[in-house]
């Protein structure tokens, strides 16, 4: 048996509850993957729940790998087997690897990433010849918003999101048909298709979705409130032959409504699910109360919320504070000042993160901590599976696995150089069309190039390979039998940076040995490369690395939900910064806004800082800056300072103060 003894009430409650609809309304730092971890084990253990009945969906992988980690802690292998933890993206290729056929596809898809989308739809407004230049992005993004919203190129014109007096609706039109029609030519979907197909699959094939739905009996969902309507869809179908569903949120931190997250689940989830059990864990394990205490007031102003109150045990810590800084530079030049003070008193600077709403206020912090020699690392930088090299050896392994990929094919085709130019291309891609074939069908046929006639035979030696070998022996004869590391070399001129491409490649290689070692006989050329291009926001880092170096992090707040740090700096809470100006001007809805710096407040452990400043350069002019209205509202329970005439430092640290950031400047500026 689990013992549930270590739950606090709310906590034991949530976890014990298992029939019919739950809803869990889990404030920051309340414990929620421990509940929610401990609810399975007792479905698994206690209550004899065979767990290929369950299904716990969370959105990043992170969060997923986190909870799997956990639920073996509690559970043997034997148990939990048959569980599936996943994504929801995880879950809907797995669906449709099943159950695409429905939809015309062959179960052997390819996901096509930005690039690939890109060059689609640059195809497709070269088709719709129009004299205006279009925006791709432009184009890109509705259509991934058409597809959250499940509306396909059929359904756009008669949507509200189509203005006939628009004419970017006009080429969307076009090129959402056109963009279609190309993805199913390739066999290939794109991110925003995964659920949309689904969705269409649950839709156009009823029997489907009662399949699944009796399938997995009790279902959970994590971070309900970033749910949108295409999310909804599913995970209605998914219950449409019982009510067992536990979802758990916050409607406090929803903040991603820019990405088409839908609030109204989570505040509507009750009228959805009649009989729904509402369970509130407010108890805090993370902020000291002084932090907690600051939280609770600045969210209490939002409308429409989900009433609960934050509460701790931990009584004693200093008041968070708010520094007036003189500009942007010098609220950089204060901060880093704190971070070597407080790196000084042997605080870790992992412990430490800076939160800031836009990237665009990130430049005089790197520039300080770099002149400074803090080390430092910015959470969404190039992903490393965006790099060059891993996207061509990537675009290998897709074509290997999917040899009807055209642009996987396209892009490595004369990679390494086998003199095949554009001209060639273009011929065989005009006989492809005039032929209705696929171009790697009509490259077969090519006898007269010899450079295609060794593309071919690579292709189909690893086919061979991939089925033959384990996934890393057969990736590292690849990369050997393409000479790879000695194109790396020819391509760059500097040394070490040639070096760094290799040693990406060879991160690119431990990430195949890690999904070798885990998945045994499932680390097939098909499931890894699926993997691979699933990989969300928070796979930032090269595999190999660990996540935490000593190093100050940087990122958005909205990069930073689900994380914490024993000290924070909340830099930039000014009016038109947090709140953001589009929001401000555009008259939208500021609660979103309160929740972001309810998010960022709430990151920290043990203390916190905010900054803003007096004036900051706008369009090359110095302009008065002031204080953000969630500060404004609440002087009792923070401590201000004005750092621009260095406050409360005493002589001796003034002069210290300016001879570090003045030294270090001239030092810098003299290298």
């Amino acid at each position: 048996m689990i013992s549930l003894d270590g739950l606090n009430p709310e906590q034991r409650e949530a976890a014990e509850t298992v029939e019919g609809p739950v809803l869990i309304l889990a404030g920051a730092g309340s414990g929620k993957t421990r509940t929610v971890t401990y609810r399975i084990a007792h479905m698994l253990q206690n209550l004899r729940i065979p767990g290929k009945q369950i299904l716990a969906v969370s959105f990043t992988n992170k969060a997923a790998a986190e909870m799997k980690e956990r639920v073996s802690h509690l559970v043997d292998s034997r148990t939990r087997k048959g569980i599936t933890l996943s994504t929801f993206h995880s879950l809907g290729i797995r669906i449709l690897r099943e159950d695409i056929h429905h939809l015309g596809y062959n179960n052997l898809f390819t996901i096509y990433d930005q690039a690939d989308q890109m060059s689609i739809v640059r195809e497709g407004l070269k088709n719709y010849r129009s004299n205006k230049n279009y925006d791709r992005g432009i184009i890109m993004s509705k259509i991934g918003l058409l597809k959250n919203q499940g509306i396909s190129a059929e359904e756009f014109p008669k949507s509200k999101y189509y203005d006939p007096e628009n004419n970017y609706d006009g080429a969307t039109e076009y090129v959402y048909h056109f963009y279609q029609e190309k993805l199913q030519f390739y066999n290939a979907l794109d991110f925003d298709d995964i659920l949309f197909m689904v969705v269409k699959l649950f839709k156009n094939f009823p029997e489907v979705a009662k399949k699944y739905s009796e399938r997995f009996k009790y279902i959970m969902i994590d971070e309900y409130q970033d749910t949108n309507s295409l999310q909804f869809s599913l995970i209605q179908a998914l219950t449409s032959t019982h009510q067992n569903i536990c979802v758990v949120g916050d409607d406090d931190q929803a903040i991603y409504g820019f990405r088409g997250a839908d609030i109204s689940n989570i505040l509507n989830f009750e009228k959805q699910y009649s009989n729904t059990k509402v369970i509130k864990l407010e108890q805090n394990y993370r902020s000291v109360f002084p932090i907690l205490d600051l939280a609770n007031n600045v969210i209490k102003e939002s409308k429409g919320r989900k009433e609960k109150t934050m509460r701790t045990t931990q009584m004693e810590g200093p008041l968070p504070q708010l520094w007036a800084a003189g500009d942007s530079d010098h609220e950089a030049a204060i901060v880093t000042e704190e971070i070597i003070k407080l790196q000084s008193n042997s605080v870790m600077l992992s412990d430490i993160a800076i939160l800031y709403r836009s990237n665009t206020q990130v430049p005089p912090f790197e520039d300080q901590l770099r002149i400074s020699q803090v080390p430092y690392n910015i959470i969404g930088g190039q992903k490393f599976y965006e790099k060059k090299e891993i996207k061509d050896i990537i675009a290998y392994l897709t074509l290997i696995q999917n040899s009807r990929d055209e642009l996987a094919l396209r892009r490595v085709l004369n990679v390494p150089n086998r003199g095949i130019g554009s001209v060639t291309l273009n011929k065989n891609l005009t006989l492809a069309a005039e032929q209705k074939r696929h171009l790697y069908q009509v490259l077969c046929d090519e006898q007269d190039h010899e450079g295609i006639k060794s593309f071919i035979e690579i292709i189909k030696k690893y086919q061979r390979v991939f089925n033959e070998k384990p996934l890393l022996a057969a990736i590292t004869d690849l990369v050997e039998e393409l000479n790879y590391y000695d194109f790396i070399e020819k391509s760059y001129d500097q040394a070490k940076l040639a070096q760094r491409k290799k040693d990406d490649v060879k991160n690119f290689m431990l990430a195949a040995d890690r999904f070798q070692d885990r998945y045994g006989e499932d680390a097939t050329l098909k499931n890894f490369v699926e993997r691979l291009l699933l990989a969300d926001s928070q796979d930032n880092q090269a595999p190999g690395e660990g996540f935490k170096k000593n190093e100050v992090t940087l990122m958005t707040l909205h990069a930073s939900k689900g994380l914490e740090y024993d000290y924070v700096f909340l830099i930039g809470m000014e009016e038109e910064i947090l709140p953001h100006k589009k929001t401000i001007q555009d008259n939208t809805d500021i609660d979103e806004e309160r929740r972001l710096c309810y998010v960022g407040v709430t990151r920290a452990r043990k203390k916190l800082w905010m900054t803003y400043a007096k004036e900051r350069k706008i369009y090359g002019k110095m302009a008065p800056r002031f204080k953000s209205r969630f500060v404004i509202e609440l002087p009792h329970l923070y401590k201000e300072l004005d750092r621009t005439n260095f406050g409360d430092m005493s002589e001796d640290e003034v002069k210290d103060f300016k001879k570090s950031f003045f030294g270090n400047l001239m030092d810098s500026l003299k290298e």
